[in-house]
């Protein structure tokens, strides 16, 4: 499904001058988002953060701010294992619950939703702006596979108003992220 309504606030939002990337010049993208818009250009990725002025903390509002799909949204969450307390970064469809049992069996280890200060604390983000890419360290990553189904995908970008548009087959060159089965 196209993006119509962000295609129209892309161009009235540029009008009225909501953050919009432009490379070599200041962008006015928050300190968070401006930070995933260089780890983007760091590792080669053309791709161009924006910031929304409707919320996309969730998968729900993303899609309804943007104008697509739930499915199409790649959501970050973050677990935290149960043993070796390392944070796995899952990146899912928007319209799909993490199987963590699944998980579990992929990292032989249980694993738990982490809380904001240890999302905060091992990604830089916030809950709701976690992004793929630009984390404070690296992040063990799985990507539902499910998003491989769409020829777009939007993910956040470091705030809970910040995103960008992408291919799935790039979200898997960017993270390193290992493609598995993970939606219920």
């Amino acid at each position: 499904m196209p993006c119509y309504p962000l295609v129209e606030w892309v161009v009235k939002g540029a009008l009225a001058g909501y953050a919009m990337v432009d490379f070599g010049m200041s962008s006015g993208l928050s300190p968070s988002a401006q930070k995933v818009q260089e780890a983007l250009k760091a590792l080669g990725f053309p791709y161009q953060v924006m910031e929304l002025p409707e919320t996309t903390r969730t998968a729900a509002e993303a899609a309804r701010a943007i104008g697509c799909q739930v499915e199409q949204i790649a959501k970050s969450l973050v677990f935290k294992t149960g043993r070796t307390h390392r944070p796995i970064l899952v990146i899912a469809s928007g319209a799909h619950r993490v199987d963590e049992e699944r998980l579990a069996s992929l990292l032989g280890e249980p694993v738990e939703k982490a809380d904001a200060n240890f999302v905060r604390q091992r990604t830089g983000f916030v809950i709701g702006g976690v992004p793929p890419v630009g984390h404070s360290e690296p992040l063990e990553t799985f990507i539902d596979d499910q998003l491989m189904r769409y020829e777009r995908i939007w993910a956040a970008a470091g705030t809970p108003h910040a995103v960008f548009e992408l291919t799935p087959a790039d979200l898997v060159k960017m993270t390193g992220g290992r493609l598995a089965s993970l939606g219920r």
